[in-house]
């Protein structure tokens, strides 16, 4: 079950994280180097990882002796559709409000 909007944008809300996200768009990434990559330890990486699994915003496979994490495009889904709920609102207001302009000049 996809995680709620609000919980990947409470989990989005730390730089952190953020940061971490940012670091998986290329492809997957054990704990290890991802912390060697941030100003941040080891275990808060796995915290901070922790909270994007819970999300949805990651998924880790097991590869030998490593678990590597990699960004999951379904719990980016739930954010863009949140987002694009308020473009379509924008989109229509904007084009409200340039339809009333014209009908505004043609007077």
């Amino acid at each position: 079950m996809p995680a709620s909007a609000a919980t990947v944008l409470d989990a989005l809300g730390d730089g952190n994280r953020r940061l971490i996200l940012e670091r998986l768009v290329t492809g997957p990434v054990p704990v290890g180097v991802l912390a060697d990559q941030l100003p941040i330890s080891r275990p808060a990486v796995s915290q901070h990882l922790r909270v994007l699994k819970e999300a949805g915003l990651v998924v880790v496979s097991v590869v030998g002796t490593r678990r590597l994490y990699r960004v999951n495009p379904a719990g980016l889904t739930v954010v863009r559709e949140y987002f694009d709920r308020f473009w379509a609102t924008t989109m229509d207001n904007f084009a409200a409000l340039a339809e009333a302009e014209a009908t505004k000049g043609d007077s």
